[in-house]
């Protein structure tokens, strides 16, 4: 009796830690929720463990994590990059997508090739990769596209975005984070008739192509379930796009002028309504149809009202939406006005242009991923912000704005969380 009851309770434990992989952009079902448990209330004297450390080059975009593999990114140039690079200065180097040990760090494999950055903040890549069925696809900050084996590494098929589809990376390069859709890769190209393109995710053969724009902007693309049927949402810089995801037909399309095709972040769903916003102070909301694909407008623009995200991506938690500003405030605001609740720089520790601390959420509380490399636990509630712990793991690199910043946002799973910044990729222990 004692014996079973012993192994009922090991079963029992065994269920209630659950470990998750972070296998794409905002991890599992692209939400940033972190779905494990076990985790630490608050950080050890002297910080979080740091289980191992990996040399790397230059890079924004975060790792993904599966099956026991770290994969990321990075580009290596012996040249010194210009902060902002507006004026379309062309750096030589290599781009590279890599697989790590998730326990140990050990680089398993690593694929690379030549590139020319002429974009405007030429560190790096910024898509975090993708890994379905044994394969990672990568997307170059100047439009590689990249499938490789996820064990050993080798290419299974590659393309080069501007040359085959005749367009031109956007200012600040290719940053929308592809999407896997059953035998589906879905990403946005750009081109005459080729804004988003759906890729055989085993061959790289070419399923359809859909739709113009001006620019290709940086919104991944993204799967939502309205009116009675799956919509892809592929915006451009000129409208925002709903299209069939199986055909590319498009279902409907919303005129929305963002400034330098520079909205970011990817539209959120509450209830029958979407939100989508980003910079310069842009922000909209449409009501879904609930018998059809459809949209129409509820308001737009509206001033001191909702977020204009820049580098951070919103997240919804019970009816109301928390999110970064392009004046690095962190606000809460009601989806359906758009009216403020609070504001606080209290994570970031003081409001910056463009500010960042990625958000991910956790149980009842909130992970933070601050741009002066620290991780913070807090909450979060229609009545203000509540710190709970934060330990720095790792030293921002890069000067922007005149300040030092790390800009990535992170991958949590297995209770660990893994960041990069331009000289390392670290793996920090988490567990309780």
């Amino acid at each position: 009796m004692r014996i079973r009851i012993a192994l009922a309770l090991l079963v029992s434990t065994a269920a209630l830690s659950r470990a998750d992989d972070w296998p794409q952009w905002m991890g599992p079902k692209r939400d940033n929720v972190w779905r494990e448990d076990g985790l630490l209330d608050k950080f050890p004297q002297g910080g979080p463990k740091v289980v191992w450390r990996a040399p790397v080059g230059n890079g924004y975009a975060g790792p993904a994590v599966a099956n026991g593999t770290v994969f990321g990114s990075d580009f290596v140039t012996k040249t010194e990059l210009d902060e902002g690079n507006f004026q379309g200065k062309a750096f030589g180097g290599t781009e590279s997508v890599f697989a790590l040990d998730a326990a140990t760090g050990k680089e398993k494999w690593r694929r690379s090739y030549p590139v020319e950055y002429a974009i405007s903040y030429p560190h790096g890549p910024r898509c975090t990769p993708a890994v379905a069925d044994g394969k990672v696809y990568f997307l170059g900050a100047v439009g590689h596209l990249v499938c490789c084996d996820a064990d050993k590494g080798a290419i299974l098929w590659q393309k080069d975005l501007v040359k085959e589809y005749n367009t031109k990376p956007a200012l600040w390069g290719y940053a929308g984070h592809p999407l896997v859709d059953g035998k589906k890769l879905i990403t946005l190209v750009g081109g005459p008739g080729s804004h988003v393109v759906a890729f055989d995710k085993d061959t790289g053969s070419e399923i359809w192509k859909a739709e113009t724009q001006s620019e290709q902007g940086y919104v991944p693309p993204t799967i939502v379930t309205a009116g009675g049927v799956r919509q892809l949402l592929a915006p451009g810089a000129k409208a925002l796009l709903s299209l069939d995801p199986e055909t590319g037909k498009r279902y409907w399309s919303v005129p929305y002028d963002a400034t330098n095709g520079s909205i970011i972040m990817t539209p959120i769903v509450v209830g029958d309504t979407l939100f989508f916003a980003g910079f310069d102070k842009k922000n909209l909301l449409l009501k879904l149809s609930g018998d059809k694909p459809a949209a129409t407008e509820v308001w737009r623009d509206k001033k001191n009202a909702a977020v204009s995200p820049i580098n951070v991506q919103p997240i919804l938690d019970n009816g109301t939406i928390y999110g970064y500003d392009q004046d690095g405030r962190l606000y809460a605001f009601e989806p359906a006005t758009g009216k403020r609740l609070w504001d606080s720089t209290d994570v970031v520790g003081g409001a910056a242009m463009s500010a960042t601390a990625f958000i991910v959420k956790q149980g009842d509380r909130f992970w933070f991923f601050t741009e002066r490399g620290d991780l913070v636990i807090g909450k979060l509630s229609p009545k203000g912000y509540e710190e709970i712990d934060r330990a720095h793991v790792i030293e921002p690199e890069r000067g922007v704005f005149g300040r030092k910043v790390v800009w990535c946002m992170p991958a949590f799973a297995n209770k660990r969380c893994h960041v990069r910044n331009d000289k390392e990729l670290i793996c920090v222990d988490l567990a309780k």
